[in-house]
């Protein structure tokens, strides 16, 4: 804690971690890291693959390829600073070291709603107006796209980043969680945080709810798109042009509601750290399997690939 007078200012936080016992903590450390380096494996391996193969250049892939971008960011402004604090005892972060993370985190969340967003409309497109599909979706939208994704999700999240650690922080400074949460912080503030609240509530009214919207309409326009298709081949095609899309966005959407819908509610502070793990983490390592495994185009560019490296 600083002081000057009357005055004194937090520049440390004390995050709690993961878990209270040691033990467990030494037991984890090789499961998580174990997690971070498939994570970084698996999406580095598919920009490369997209990349590298002609088949793979279309819309899909493109805005894929930038997922697993931000999943690798996403999932490195929190892993190796838990892995860390897994082997040390007093886990402190300093005020400035917390406040980067945050607006990583906020930034590469905010971006993945709005890239979602972006991957739903891609597969409206392909499904309700094919013939058109190359044509709408060309190269410079998919570019201006990005650019507002990116735009986006750098905008909302320097905003709530001031808004949360432009308080006035002058004594409570543990945070019960494994890395700088916003709604943990901001409790700890001796300052009204209305205002920073207020913020917080229509930022993610905006990213989250916004994006979601456009997921939502664009479903529903690839319903009744593919009720017009008469045959049952036709639909199950549609289907999976979109189904690890849907899973994605299932997975993601499902778990960041259940954590930061629910605040000041019944849930416990366990149950938080169970959820957020699985957004902060395992998303991020299952994207690119989402995205892979039952892909034949991504299984063929992996066989012409290797074919050609050897």
């Amino acid at each position: 804690v600083l002081g000057d007078g009357n005055h004194t200012s937090v520049a440390m936080f004390v995050l709690l971690g993961l878990l209270d016992q040691a033990e467990l903590q030494l037991i984890l450390f090789p499961v998580f890291l174990g997690t971070y380096l498939i994570t970084l494996i698996w999406n580095l391996g598919l920009i490369i693959l997209i990349r590298m193969d002609s088949h793979l250049q279309t819309p899909m892939y493109f805005f894929l390829s930038f997922l697993s971008f931000i999943d690798i960011c996403y999932s490195s402004s929190i892993s190796p600073r838990m892995l860390s604090d897994f082997l040390k005892t007093e886990k402190t972060i300093s005020f400035i070291a917390c406040a980067t993370q945050n607006f990583v985190l906020a930034w590469m969340g905010a971006s993945e709603c709005c890239l979602l967003a972006a991957m739903a409309y891609d597969r409206y497109v392909a499904i309700g107006s094919p013939l058109q599909y190359s044509a709408i979706m060309a190269p410079s939208l998919c570019w201006r796209m990005v650019a507002g994704v990116y735009g986006s999700g750098f905008f909302i999240s320097f905003v709530q980043t001031v808004a949360c650690f432009n308080l006035y922080y002058c004594g409570p400074n543990v945070i019960h969680h494994f890395f700088c949460d916003i709604p943990q912080i901001i409790p700890l503030s001796c300052s009204d945080p209305f205002i920073s609240q207020l913020v917080l509530f229509l930022a993610a009214l905006f990213v989250g709810f916004g994006s979601f919207l456009v997921i939502l309409l664009s479903y529903v326009f690839i319903a009744v798109s593919i009720l017009k298709v008469a045959s049952f081949k036709g639909c199950v095609k549609a289907f999976k042009t979109c189904g690890s899309h849907l899973a994605a966005v299932t997975l993601f959407y499902g778990t960041v509601f259940s954590v930061y819908m629910h605040h000041s509610s019944q849930h416990s502070t366990k149950q938080d750290k169970v959820l957020s793990v699985v957004y902060t983490i395992l998303i991020p390592m299952v994207n690119p399997l989402i995205y892979s495994l039952r892909n034949t185009e991504i299984k063929e560019a992996l066989k012409r690939v290797l074919k050609k490296a050897a």
